[in-house]
């Protein structure tokens, strides 16, 4: 999970734990361009996951007056010791997010090995949430974001893009962070969508199981015809509006 890096004079450095992912983010470019991208304004209630060692936290207490964090590790929880900061010591797969006001911003850099089911723990939540900024694996960005009939496209790009708008901001090199990953980064965008679709998750999940297969194949039982939608066609090609029209036709 790579983290942010501030420490308090005269304090060790914290030491990398492998079972969290962590590594540390330490470029003062990359974290200035973060928070340009959040630009929060000083009543906003945002919440940050994974703040490691703090240094986007700080930063971020630039510009608003406190801030809430949910952070896994108890070393690094005890560390933030600000009056500013409220420390929720939890995983942020199984935390309620729902406790939160509506209206909040999340942000944060989150832990590449649970990513995708965080990110879809967090869709959950986004009638609550104005917008979300994330660091990730490169990878799992450019599938977020990832247009139909493409390779990068899949459950995930569906999931999420029912429920956001999404960029890819800009890329994160491996010497960004202490120790430096074995992957590239990128921090992306996620604004909720002012009407999101609604989507039948076990059917999204059958599809994209078999997603090598025509559609007649992976879904069977469905009259694609009745919807307008060639059964010769693969699970990849579907836009999520497709999908939203699946999804309706499996309720009815």
């Amino acid at each position: 999970m790579p983290s942010s890096s501030h420490r308090p004079p005269g304090s060790k450095p914290h030491r990398a734990r492998r079972r969290f992912g962590q590594h540390f983010l330490h470029d003062p470019g990359v974290l200035a361009r973060i928070s340009d991208a959040i630009n929060p304004a000083a009543d906003d209630f945002i919440v940050e996951i994974g703040p490691g060692e703090g240094a986007l936290t700080y930063r971020l207490l630039e510009k608003v007056d406190e801030l809430t964090v949910v952070e896994l590790d108890r070393d690094l929880a005890a560390r933030l010791l600000d009056p500013r900061i409220k420390v929720h010591q939890a995983d942020a797969l199984e935390f309620d997010f729902g406790q939160f006001p509506a209206g909040m911003r999340v942000v944060g850099n989150l832990p590449y090995n649970i990513s995708t089911p965080l990110l879809f723990h967090l869709a959950r939540f986004a009638g609550r949430v104005r917008d979300m900024h994330f660091m990730l694996q490169r990878e799992v960005v450019e599938r977020m974001v990832a247009a139909p009939s493409t390779s990068a496209y899949g459950r995930l790009s569906v999931g999420l893009q029912a429920r956001f708008g999404m960029q890819k901001l800009f890329m994160v090199a491996k010497g960004a962070f202490r120790p430096p990953p074995k992957v590239e980064s990128a921090v992306v965008r996620m604004v909720p969508l002012e009407r999101p679709l609604v989507l039948d998750e076990a059917l999204l999940r059958k599809a994209f199981s078999a997603r090598r297969k025509t559609l007649r194949n992976a879904l069977p039982g469905i009259d694609f015809a009745a919807l307008g939608i060639d059964p010769g066609l693969r699970p990849e090609n579907l836009s999520p509006q497709d999908y939203a029209r699946l999804s309706m036709s499996s309720i009815l």
